[in-house]
């Protein structure tokens, strides 16, 4: 008799398991591949204060970005050129709040990094790049944008991963960067990598792509990057989620998320190489990127300034805009007097 008990449930056992591989193998297959029906015309969706540029990659076809552009009021010509860069799932309504005061500095360009926000939606192979979300892509789309401009040089302003972005920028091409001013850059932290075989997976395809889906429409993310959630308006989460109105964003996400799994974030090991004058922020509270992450970074760098905004998340631009002006005022009023310096400043 218990032998018999034990063969039953040796069999219980094993049934379970291949009912547990069948289902990993068949259930992300289950999950629709179909991509978002909206707005195929990106101009058709225009707003006030924004518009549409298009840009020729290297490889042929046209990019077309989603920019928004605010001039100083003074002497255009003299004035310096600030190039603002957001983070991952973001757009370029991250910048609102310091877009103004920031041009009473310069002149202004924030634009959605592909495929966020109201800029194109490709996808890898469908003309455009061959691979539109590579490292070397997204560089190479920053500098023809600003060839597109007529910017020869400019201040990189970047928030977590376009935070990243500008220091790549800084390293290959230090002539047309005048300063970085670095929000919670992702340098320090990891992600997963994951061998090009698996991501290649119809599983891991689709399960991608329900990962794209849950990013793109609750936006999590938003909430969990602002030290205090109450902050965010209604009018804000929309303006996050302006990107479900294009069709195709969910396949275009996904297709970013499949070559991030396999793209690992290396910049950290080359920053003693960047020496241009940076201004590296950290919010005390951010949950994303640890301030002792940001810290680390400060210091690699062989030319940067170091502040902490205490009661600040993620997104410090948006949710405590007054602070960061005020440390970005002060580094610019000092920058070109500080050269090889390190300074830390005291945030009130």
């Amino acid at each position: 008799m218990l032998r018999l008990l034990f063969r039953l449930l040796l069999i219980l056992l094993v049934l379970v398991l291949v009912l547990g591989l069948v289902a990993a193998a068949v259930g992300p297959l289950l999950i629709d591949p179909d991509p978002a029906e909206g707005e195929t015309r990106v101009q058709a969706l225009e707003r006030p204060g924004s518009g549409f540029v298009g840009i020729g990659p290297p490889d042929g076809g046209e990019v077309t970005l989603h920019v928004a552009e605010r001039t100083p009021a003074g002497d255009a010509a003299a004035a310096p050129t600030f190039v603002l860069l957001h983070g991952f799932t973001f757009n370029l309504y991250t910048w609102e709040r310091i877009m103004a005061p920031l041009a009473e500095r310069g002149r202004v360009i924030a634009y959605d990094q592909i495929p966020y926000g109201l800029s194109a939606k490709p996808l890898p192979g469908a003309g455009a790049y061959a691979d539109p979300y590579a490292k070397s892509s997204a560089l190479a789309r920053l500098m023809t944008l600003l060839d597109t401009l007529g910017v020869e040089q400019a201040y990189l302003v970047g928030n977590s991963s376009g935070g990243t972005l500008a220091l790549e920028a800084a390293l290959a091409y230090p002539e047309r960067v005048r300063g970085l001013v670095l929000l919670a850059p992702w340098v320090n932290s990891k992600r997963p990598i994951l061998p090009q075989w698996l991501v290649d997976l119809p599983q891991t395809q689709r399960l991608t792509l329900l990962l794209a889906r849950t990013l793109g429409t609750d936006m999590p993310l938003l909430s969990y990057a602002y030290a205090d959630p109450g902050r965010i308006d209604e009018e804000r989460r929309a303006r996050a989620a302006v990107h479900q109105a294009m069709a195709n964003w969910d396949a275009a996400w996904a297709a970013l998320l499949a070559r991030s799994l396999t793209d690992p974030v290396e910049i950290a090991a080359q920053l003693t190489q960047i020496d241009t004058p940076a201004l590296v922020i950290t919010g005390a509270a951010d949950r994303i990127v640890p301030p002792a992450d940001t810290l680390a970074a400060a210091r690699a760098l062989p030319n940067a300034t170091f502040a902490e905004l205490p009661g600040c998340g993620h997104l410090p631009q948006e949710e405590c805009p007054a602070l960061v002006m005020d440390v970005i005022d002060q580094w610019l009023d000092q920058v070109p007097a500080r050269d090889g310096d390190r300074d830390r400043l005291e945030t009130r």
